[in-house]
């Protein structure tokens, strides 16, 4: 897998730079540079969308977790699965651990963030086709609306079959070991306290799944919060595209946007997205009449937020896991 990852991040890399170069890197520094200092707006401006999609995981919780503290785990999530190499999971594992450092039971907080990452996929899905709506609607282009309808209703099957076996499945009794190693990682990378048997764990937190996904109400109320959630990301692609000299109008981001994100999710073994984010944005910009490197300005700008927003997650979650450690001691 670490081969896998690396193999994906060079060749991933390698596309970037080459879409850099063939769009001309002097062109794009330039129009980054006419947005100047305003691209920083868009650092605070991702606590709107993680904020939403805080608030979809708390409807989630039959336990009361304050937002705050739903939203600082939030970012690290985001922070670890944007900037290191852990295939997009990575982020969920850690914060499964910080959620059971917060008192709620381990194998609750499992099944929140697996129903949370379900309902994730299940708005992201409904934004792409709202995403593909959008697209019939600026191109008129019946032939590539009807290709991406086509994708889209051949992954519904997979989305089903995930809740079918959420609801009615034992999918962490079934795979005890991977199940086991979870729960062992956290432990270990976060200082979680929680200890679970080997059988018990995969037991405990099947049945938590199980219940939450009864829970009819609380679903609907997540997928309402996270799709309000990814929709709102599209303001992010809307100004900044505006601030670099090159406005679109909402449903044009809407698009843009909406397709990048599934293209990138289902390329999730490429570290970053990188070189699938430009590439995505340079082939859906073209064909939403955006130039190269002002797709490719688009991309950077977005680098640059995930950096600026992610490297204090990070160093947060650090200092977290390092006060964790150090707590028994100052104890003794």
């Amino acid at each position: 897998m670490k081969l896998a990852v690396r193999i994906a991040f060079a060749a991933g890399l390698a596309v970037a730079i080459a879409l850099i170069l063939r769009s001309g890197a002097a062109q794009i520094f330039d129009l980054l540079s006419r947005a100047s200092w305003w691209l920083l707006w868009l650092v605070p401006l991702r606590t709107l969308p993680i904020l939403l999609d805080a608030a979809g995981w708390q409807a989630l919780l039959p336990v009361r977790v304050r937002l705050r503290r739903l939203f600082g785990i939030a970012c690290i999530r985001e922070a670890i699965n944007r900037l290191l190499p852990v295939a997009n999971v990575g982020g969920e594992v850690v914060g499964v651990g910080l959620l059971a450092r917060t008192g709620v039971e381990l194998p609750v907080a499992a099944a929140s963030v697996v129903v949370e990452v379900l309902m994730t996929l299940i708005s992201q899905y409904l934004f792409v086709a709202l995403g593909v709506v959008c697209i019939l609607e600026l191109t008129g282009e019946v032939a590539l609306t009807e290709d991406l309808a086509i994708l889209l209703a051949a992954s519904l099957p997979v989305i089903v079959l995930l809740v079918a076996l959420m609801r009615y499945g034992s999918v962490f009794d079934w795979l005890r070991r991977l199940g086991a190693r979870l729960i062992g990682s956290v432990n270990a990378v976060t200082g979680a306290r929680a200890s679970v048997g080997f059988g018990t764990g995969a037991a405990g937190i099947d049945a938590a799944i199980r219940a939450s996904c009864r829970a009819h109400g609380r679903l609907i109320r997540s997928i309402a919060w996270q799709f309000a959630g990814v929709l709102s990301g599209t303001v992010e692609t809307w100004l900044a595209l505006r601030w670099i000299g090159h406005p679109i109008g909402v449903v044009e981001a809407i698009a843009l946007e909406s397709l990048t994100q599934a293209v990138r999710n289902f390329v999730f073994l490429v570290p970053a997205g990188v070189g699938v984010q430009e590439a995505s944005l340079v082939g859906l910009g073209h064909v939403l009449g955006i130039a190269p490197d002002v797709a490719l300005a688009l991309s950077l700008a977005k680098r640059m937020r995930e950096i600026l927003f992610g490297v204090p997650a990070l160093i947060a979650w650090q200092w977290t896991v390092g006060r964790s450690r150090r707590a028994p001691g100052r104890a003794t």
